[in-house]
């Protein structure tokens, strides 16, 4: 898909409800198995909830990123300045667009947006660490691995429901020089 084909925007309020379901669709049940970034095989439950969303549509030091083509919402993710940082998170594809180079143009777009708009020399994320082949993807995107690692909030069911007792977060960070 040629960048010429998209158009990015921050999210307003009004684009909660289709956030939500761009988000689950990418990362949880049976539709989330069409693309490549399904979570389906390590939780179920939610990915997100409109609360979730809202807060980072909401929140003043970040943005939720839209992509759009044809008016149609195809992927989003999320931008937080802190301070000599930037943060990227709840970042979704459609999943019948996946695999198909739009992740890598969305990705570049939020390094420059966080580049040009607050100065960052970083992009930093979290990601479950047993996503080998996510983490691959974003090593291939010039991510590295920190070997720092968080706990998932097992109990709090607004992150899902985990299927394993293992699951934790590994920080990735890149330089955007």
């Amino acid at each position: 898909m040629p960048t010429s084909e998209l158009t990015f925007r921050t999210a307003l309020e009004a684009d909660i409800p289709g956030l939500v379901e761009l988000i689950e669709s990418a990362y949880r049940g049976d539709a989330s198995r069409v693309g490549w970034t399904t979570e389906a095989d390590l939780l179920e439950g939610q990915r997100t909830d409109p609360e979730g969303v809202a807060a980072v549509v909401r929140n003043e030091t970040g943005r939720l990123l839209i992509a759009e083509r044809d008016g149609e919402l195809v992927a989003c993710c999320q931008l937080e300045h802190r301070g000599d940082h930037a943060y990227f998170g709840m970042f979704a594809v459609r999943p019948k667009l996946q695999g198909g180079g739009l992740g890598k143009i969305i990705i570049a777009e939020a390094e420059r947006t966080a580049r040009e708009t607050w100065g960052s020399g970083e992009m930093r994320m979290t990601v479950i660490r047993q996503r080998e082949d996510l983490i691959a993807w974003y090593e291939r995107r010039g991510y590295q691995r920190t070997g720092e690692l968080s706990p998932f909030p097992y109990g709090d069911e607004r992150f899902g429901v985990p299927r394993r007792a293992d699951l934790e977060f590994e920080l990735l960070v890149k330089p955007l020089v």
